[in-house]
């Protein structure tokens, strides 16, 4: 099993100026602990269950190009996508940029976006959510089309791009990894078995993952599509605070690692976050990777 890091908030610095090199301080302690990825969340206001509306947030693809440059070996993505904030080229563009300039480190993360408010707040487009599902998938097949050198039209309900150039090409082969994210068994994982090459299961315990995996399982299937080519990744939230929340934490991720998750990502209490990127390195990292 691999551990990742999401970090969600940004208010852990005193003043603005402090949050660039904080972030750097971040990122390279957890490459140093042995984090196989780091990770942002693609929102604009701050979620309710990180803290308030209006606390620090960044862009994510500006700040994975941050990321990027202040590392040299973890991988990155943003946990995951709003596929409605950019129009489908700029976003492949965008993504196509990482991957080059963190020299193949990068994932392509998305979903179909569920948080209305903010884009309400920003002006940007929030259609229903049938219309995101589709757009999401449109978003997934221009993306194959474009990471496969193919500048012909693409005409879609939603998407249209007469000539979709994308040049360079990534660095990743044959493309990003492709990674769609939710729980949603009818489209989401569907979409993953169809277009993705790995998964990402939110705030869910063993016993859920087990089911989803299975859900999964059986539209690769369906669809003709090696269910092992899947990476199986989850987002939960873990607090360490004693010897006793490790062997708590240890004992969580194998259960996650018996579920069928490969690749746990989490993230951390602002408050201590460093500390505890240390100590999952020493006491944690090591332990799980036979799991």
């Amino acid at each position: 099993m691999k551990l990742g890091l999401q970090v969600p908030r940004f208010d852990w610095a005193a003043e603005p100026a402090a949050i660039a090199s904080g972030l750097a301080d971040i990122a390279r302690r957890a490459e140093e602990a042995g984090f196989a990825s780091i990770w942002v969340m693609d929102h604009l206001l701050q979620i309710s269950v990180m803290g308030q509306k209006d606390d620090p947030m960044l862009e994510a693809y500006t700040t994975l190009g941050y990321i990027a440059a202040a590392t040299r070996e973890i991988q990155m993505g943003p946990l995951v996508g709003a596929v409605v904030y950019r129009h489908p080229g700029l976003l492949i563009k965008a993504a196509t940029t990482l991957n080059v300039l963190s020299e193949g480190r990068s994932y392509f993360s998305i979903g179909a976006a569920w948080y209305a408010e903010e884009a309400q707040a920003l002006g940007l487009p929030f259609p229903d959510r049938n219309t995101r599902f589709e757009m999401l998938e449109e978003v997934l097949q221009a993306a194959h089309q474009m990471w496969k050198d193919d500048a012909s039209p693409f005409q879609g309900k939603h998407v249209n791009m007469a000539w979709p150039v994308n040049h360079p090409q990534p660095v990743s082969s044959p493309r990003p990894p492709i990674m769609i994210g939710g729980n949603g068994e009818r489209r989401t994982l569907r979409l993953v078995a169809q277009y993705g090459d790995a998964t990402n299961l939110l705030s869910l315990e063993p016993g859920e993952v087990r089911a989803k995996l299975q859900v999964l399982r059986e539209h690769a299937e369906r669809l003709g599509r090696p269910y092992d080519e899947i990476e199986r990744t989850s987002l939960n939230p873990r607090t360490l605070d004693s010897e006793a929340s490790n062997a708590v934490t240890l004992e969580w991720l194998h259960s996650m690692a018996e579920a069928g998750i490969q690749h746990a990502i989490i993230n951390l209490p602002s408050s201590t976050l460093l500390r505890d990127i240390d100590t999952l390195g020493t006491h944690i990292i090591p332990k799980i990777r036979d799991f």
